[in-house]
């Protein structure tokens, strides 16, 4: 598999990361769209949000528990934050592992 986020994971790709337990890492990405802009993946590889299965669930739940300490780590808490998710070719996917883009650091806008 050439997963780039499988290879971070692994430690074959560099990335500068801001929060890393067992079954999840958080990164900032190359492309910024706020001040604030990282990654939140699970460690497992699964595609995106249609290849979630129901021995997931515990990674899934653990995700969204890791956005809240990332989002103090990062200083968004307060003010609020984005979370995002893309999923499949329409969707925008670009990386074909499961992730979870957090935003924030100014007051965004809904751009669709």
């Amino acid at each position: 598999m050439d997963c780039v986020f499988c290879k971070i994971v692994n430690r074959d790709e560099p990335a500068e990361i801001i929060y890393e337990d067992e079954d999840v890492i958080a990164f900032y990405g190359l492309h910024f769209s706020a001040p604030v802009h990282a990654l939140v993946i699970p460690k497992k590889h699964i595609e995106n949000i249609m290849d979630i299965k129901e021995e997931d669930e515990k990674i899934i739940y653990k995700i969204h528990q890791c956005l809240q300490e990332i989002a103090k780590i990062l200083g968004v808490s307060n003010d609020g934050f984005r979370v995002i998710t893309n999923t499949g070719k329409h969707g925008q996917q670009e990386v074909y592992h499961m992730h979870y883009h957090i935003i924030g650091g100014r007051q965004l806008k809904w751009e669709i």
